[in-house]
């Protein structure tokens, strides 16, 4: 070997000693940095810290690792509301839990059957003699019902709250199709079908307001019934009649306004409130800055509470979403997914079924797939019991129906029993741009449906009949699955939604419950007794390259404290989904999605927030428009 080399390798060498050296350095750092604090892994004498920094979901959707890290930031946190429930109700009969804190800074909130299942959890709580203590800088809706329900609640000095109601307006896109040349061309059977209404009108049709009217009116009353019965002393009618004059009355100090209102009970800044809980908690001995207090978090309590497995399993599998074809989720329901899961639990010796579903529904064909894998499960003749959360509306009635008994809470969104396709087609667009279309054919369906060239009037005819069958085939399962005739189910039927309430007394429901009900009716009627079944949740255990990206990229205390918190930041957190809803809605319109049974007046269900498809639709609607 030359001298050269002989020096090349020795340079080598000490190079990747070097490297060696400084990545044993790196872990030895780290281990003592680790070593040094308490293991977040452990509990603590004190108080349940619940940072919730996103928002309460049925089945929280996964994190992509690749996008997190590319983007170089995590997507706002979801909680699954029977995690919550169930940190709560272990808090309650905990002697090391001294007390529950809630922080709701940058809560972003839920769907209001999960806000009241987390009420009826802190209630609990403090049924066991402990108090629950929340602070925010801003409330609104779902974070002043949780309030509502603790012993003491505080707000910044320079914060307040702002109680807006369920409702809003929503776009209408038929005016923006006409000035892009396109055309929207809709099947539907059901007058009060309004999910296709954004591509063919510019505001809402009689029909689809009336529907909207009862449906919130219901929620809103059932809010304010709520609100009521946990803090008798608020004047919501002041608050939300004429918020104008509610602030002037407090010179526009909107922390005051709240307190005169009763919505808290205390104004103050964080250390003032960390402080008042470490009276009751104690301190953090491992960190004495001002406002910290002993606590455990969240992810450590779930590990440290995880039920044990005794007796028989009953299956519990979440439809959580929005219904489509593929495998996609958890958080959106796929419809592969789904039924692949059931499938899986053919030889799992399951005593009962409990479907969950949270659904606005979706297609058609995802819908039947999730049913028929039901079917399978209803085959080997064990109870199959559906527990309504939300929303269980469209198809996500339509994957309901095989149930032995159906439960629903009073302000369950269901219901919305029709069929829709919608198809854009671009002739006006083609010819403004100067493409021609031409050739031959041999049969009136030859080259159909043809997007650029425009539908033949035989191609509406059979998408219409086709629509019309499906919304057949959709009364006919209702109907064996409620004990009713077609003509029956078409009277409740024709798209229209109904709360929880109405759906019972017009037979679309059997009880009232909650999933806890239902499993209990499912175990009774396989024959358990109390204590000798668990529930098996059916779905994955959680990607941990996930995990790890999660911890890398840190849900820490400064990344939380970072963000606004004020009622500015809170109501434009609220209004974050509109610019994805906006462009759900075009995907919806542009992709080939076959017919659906989709309910519209599910409003507030979460869109499935994909960067690729919203820029896709944005550059298509750029392009029409000449940009």
């Amino acid at each position: 070997m030359s001298f050269a080399g002989k020096v090349w390798r020795l340079l080598v060498g000490i190079k990747d000693g070097l490297a060696l050296l400084m990545l044993l350095a790196f872990f030895s750092l780290l281990f003592g940095i680790l070593s040094a604090r308490p293991s977040p892994g452990q509990v603590h004498d004190g108080a349940l810290l619940l940072t919730l920094d996103g928002s309460v979901v049925e089945e929280a959707s996964p994190i992509d690792p690749l996008t997190a890290l590319i983007n170089r930031e995590l997507p706002a946190r979801q909680y699954q509301a029977r995690d919550l429930v169930a940190a709560l109700d272990a808090a309650a009969g905990d002697s090391r839990i001294k007390a529950v804190v809630l922080d709701l800074s940058t809560f972003i909130g839920g769907a209001h059957i999960h806000m009241q299942e987390l009420g009826a959890a802190l209630d609990r709580v403090r049924a066991a003699k402990k108090p629950v203590l929340t602070f925010a800088l801003a409330y609104t809706d779902d974070s002043a019902l949780l309030a509502a329900h603790s012993s003491e609640a505080w707000v910044d000095p320079l914060g307040g709250a702002l109680i807006r109601g369920p409702g809003g307006n929503r776009q209408y896109y038929k005016a923006l199709l006409d000035y892009l040349k396109v055309d929207a061309h809709v099947f539907r059977v059901g007058t009060y079908k309004s999910a296709v209404e954004p591509y063919i009108r510019n505001d809402m049709s009689d029909p689809a307001r009336e529907d909207a009217n009862e449906l919130y009116a219901s929620i809103w009353n059932a809010y304010k019934a709520d609100l009521k019965k946990a803090r008798p002393q608020v004047d919501i009618d002041a608050i939300t009649s004429d918020p104008v004059a509610w602030l002037k009355a407090s010179n526009g100090d909107t922390a005051q306004a709240a307190k005169a209102a009763g919505l808290v009970d205390r104004i103050g800044a964080w250390d003032a409130f960390g402080s008042r809980v470490a009276q009751i908690v104690g301190k953090d001995h491992w960190d004495d800055s001002p406002g910290n207090f002993a606590h455990t978090d969240l992810e450590p309590w779930l590990a440290a509470i995880k039920p044990g497995k005794t007796g028989k399993a009953i299956g519990v599998i979440t439809i959580a979403g929005e219904i489509s074809d593929g495998d996609a989720g958890p958080g959106e329901a796929g419809a592969d997914r789904i039924a692949g899961l059931l499938d899986d639990a053919l030889g799992d010796d399951l005593a009962a079924l409990v479907v969950r579903v949270d659904s606005p529904g979706g297609t058609i064909t995802g819908s039947e797939a999730i049913r028929r894998a039901i079917l399978r499960q209803k085959a080997r003749g064990i109870p199959v019991v559906v527990s309504m959360g939300n929303y269980a509306a469209s198809g996500g009635y339509w994957v309901s129906t095989p149930a032995d008994r159906i439960f629903a809470e009073p302000e369950t969104v269901t219901g919305s029993i029709g069929v829709f396709g919608v198809l854009p087609t671009f002739e006006r667009a083609a010819k403004f741009w100067g493409v021609g279309n031409d050739g031959v054919k041999t049969t009136p369906l030859s080259g159909q449906p043809d997007v650029i060239g425009g539908l033949t009037p035989e191609t509406e005819q059979v998408l219409q009949m086709t629509v019309e069958h499906e919304y057949g085939v959709f009364l006919g399962l209702v109907g064996q699955s409620r004990h009713k005739t077609p003509q029956q189910v078409d009277a409740i039927g024709q798209g229209r939604v109904w709360t929880g309430g109405m759906a019972r007394q017009n037979g679309l429901v059997d009880q009232f419950g909650n999933l806890d009900d239902a499993l209990a009716y499912a175990a009774q009627k396989a024959g358990l007794k109390q204590g000798g079944w668990h529930a098996k949740y059916l779905g994955s255990t959680g990607n941990p390259y996930a995990s790890l990206i999660e911890k890398l990229m840190g849900r820490n205390t400064e990344a939380h404290s970072a963000r606004a918190q004020d009622l500015f930041a809170q109501m434009a957190m609220a209004e974050q989904d509109r610019s994805w809803r906006i462009a759900h809605d075009m995907r919806r319109l542009l992709g080939a999605s076959g017919a659906q049974a989709y309910c519209l007046e599910c409003s507030e269900t979460p869109v499935r927030k994909d960067p690729q498809a919203i820029s896709g639709v944005f550059s298509l609607l750029n392009w029409l428009e000449g940009g």
